[in-house]
């Protein structure tokens, strides 16, 4: 099965870019190309606020949509504890630091050695 669109490394990049000028913070990002069927790469960052946490995924859903023609689906804006962003082949994670610090996701898929808790 052919797919057209962009690649993943391409929404990666678009990705990254968008947190950055939105002032996320302590972006990881995890290969899971091998590791899992559900995505190529997952992005995990902190807002400051809960507001913070819905601007930066309103920004990111927008952006990848006007740039790439990407529909991103969203769940959690509500609360803005933790709002995840499917992007396809790129998953985002955008936290409030301290539910971040609670799920600890790096933990989960990075190894030891590189998932030191972000401060």
């Amino acid at each position: 099965m052919t797919r057209s669109g962009p690649t993943s490394d391409a929404i990666l990049a678009a990705v990254l870019e968008l947190l950055s000028d939105n002032k996320a913070e302590d972006v990881v990002q995890v290969d899971l190309r091998g590791k899992s069927s559900v995505c190529d790469h997952m992005v995990i960052c902190s807002g400051r606020s809960s507001r913070q946490v819905a601007a930066i995924s309103d920004r990111v859903s927008e952006e990848l949509k006007a740039q790439m023609g990407l529909s991103c689906k969203t769940e959690g804006k509500e609360t803005g504890d933790w709002v995840l962003i499917d992007a396809g082949d790129v998953v985002v994670h955008v936290f409030r630091p301290e539910v971040r610090e609670f799920y600890q996701l790096e933990k989960m898929w990075l190894p030891a050695e590189t998932a030191a808790t972000p401060q």
